[in-house]
């Protein structure tokens, strides 16, 4: 592993002195070609995952700093950016109000954590729904889509959610091999990421497509809009799901005999609710509102009023911890890694890069020319395609979404909503349906056992299809109804 690990390092930088040492087009600014140099060097690591992604991070920011400093500026090819400017660059991701929601949405997945309140929650709506197969597929599906809306991380959501599925499983004296314990884990995972798209607060990498968005086209899309345009797509994706997995896993039982009372009893385990969780409720319910109302009954965007609701749960007396107590729980590294593939985007789209690359690829195929319903299922099946390399939404948000971006830019003045179509390929980068490795929640449910790749694929197939050809339904009808398009 560790030799695969040097070997894959190593391409990465053959790759980048490649790129960085061929001849200039004239069509390519020289700090472009070096924006794309680190892009190849990025993809590499992030698909083979040789460093870690903070570790990434580091190395990005120290070839932006050094590449880009030592090449010509855009604006006055006769002067560099210098290595104080190209650092401006390189750390500007740092400043995007998409970092701070991210930041923000750290903190809530953290009080989550602490109270044991997702729990409650997961356990209470399983406790409602009964204990026939079907009847606990669509439990699960609900968990998933309850948490959604208040735990803005796929990986905290998962991190909830497998652990009370293991209990049940053990429970009910069921092996965790068994075909029931496969049918709930994969349920679990494919809604997760059905629900990924639907709200925009749930996953970092919405959060990512949004900063470029709102840099590239100076617009903002509130929750509530988004929530409108992706939830109905997700509502019959998850009736999919259903229909999908009790057909082609079949469990060993068709009901649980004793398994409410199994629940049940795990739900009075938490015991009452305590002050810091019915505090945590009333955030979650305010913050929700706010998130919901944007631009209809108050001016706050969803950062402002996310790091509002971090900043009274750290209050003494009426907050749910100190900073001592959630420090360690944040994921730092995490925080870094987006805000640097926000910069990594932004320089390729800054120093023409993107664009560059978006007319020797997707231009050179015609797709400016080609009705919007073709570029739609093109460029679609491709970002299907290339995730089956990356681990990280995130990553591939960061690396796809600014070349989508230049695309739509070359075509100019167009008969339909050009962030629209952006905002759709986003929709696509969630589909993490097919692998383990396609998804952090997938590698994190696949590490107990319960189901193994084929079962996931098996699975994840036909959600991928259906799904594919939902996004191109909903593109020629719905979303030109609401106005996406």
């Amino acid at each position: 592993m560790e030799k695969k690990r040097v070997i894959s390092i190593l391409l990465a930088f053959v790759a980048f002195l490649i790129i960085i040492l061929l001849p200039n087009p004239d069509s390519l600014p020289i700090a472009g070609q070096r924006a794309l140099a680190i892009l190849a060097l990025a993809v590499i690591l992030w698909v083979t995952e040789a460093v870690s992604f903070p570790v990434s991070a580091a190395i990005i920011v120290g070839l932006i700093t050094i590449s880009i400093g030592l090449a010509p500026t855009i604006d006055n090819p006769s002067t560099l950016y210098t290595s104080q400017g190209a650092l401006k660059l390189a750390l500007g991701g740092f400043s995007s109000s998409a970092v701070g929601l991210v930041g923000g949405a750290l903190f809530i997945a953290a009080a989550m954590e602490i109270t044991g309140l997702h729990k409650r929650v997961a356990l209470f709506i399983m406790s409602k729904v009964g204990t026939k197969t079907n009847s606990l597929i669509i439990g699960t599906i609900l968990v998933s889509i309850v948490l959604a809306l208040f735990v803005p991380s796929a990986t905290a959501r998962a991190g909830t959610t497998v652990p009370i599925l293991m209990g049940m499983i053990a429970a009910f004296g069921l092996q965790k091999n068994s075909r029931f314990a496969a049918l709930l884990m994969i349920t679990a995972v494919q809604a997760i990421s059905i629900w990924n798209i639907g709200i925009k607060t749930s996953a970092a990498q919405n959060m990512v497509a949004l900063g470029f968005m709102e840099k590239a086209f100076g617009s903002n899309i509130t929750w509530g809009n988004w929530f409108i345009y992706a939830a109905p797509w997700s509502l019959l994706m998850s009736i999919v799901l259903f229909f999908v997995m009790i057909r082609l896993i079949k469990p060993e039982v068709s009901e649980l005999p004793g398994g409410k009372e199994v629940i049940v009893s795990k739900l009075a385990e938490l015991g009452k609710l305590t002050s810091k969780e019915l505090k945590l409720i009333i955030i979650s319910v305010l913050l929700l509102f706010f998130w919901s109302t944007e631009g209809i009954l108050h001016p706050f965007d969803s950062t402002t009023v996310t790091l509002i609701a971090v900043a009274i749960m750290l209050l003494p007396g009426i907050g749910i911890y100190t900073w001592k107590e959630v420090e360690s729980k944040i994921p730092w590294g995490t925080l870094v890694v987006f805000a640097i593939g926000i910069s990594l985007g932004t320089v390729l789209l800054d120093t023409q890069g993107a664009q560059w690359l978006s007319s020797v690829t997707l231009e050179a195929l015609g797709l400016t020319s080609m009705p919007l319903v073709y570029v739609i299922m093109i460029l679609s099946l491709f970002n299907i395609l290339i995730h089956l390399g990356f681990a990280s939404a995130t990553s591939l948000s960061s690396a796809f979404i600014p070349i989508v971006i230049a695309l739509v830019t070359a075509m100019g003045p167009t008969s339909f909503n050009g962030p629209g179509l952006v905002l759709i390929q986003q929709f696509v980068i969630s589909f993490g349906f097919l692998l383990p490795v396609s998804a952090p929640q997938n590698m994190l449910a696949y590490g107990t056992g319960t189901f193994t790749s084929k079962d996931l694929l098996k699975s994840g197939l036909p959600i991928t299809i259906i799904g594919y050809i939902l996004i191109i339904i909903f593109s020629l009808t719905y979303w030109k109804w609401v106005g996406l398009l």
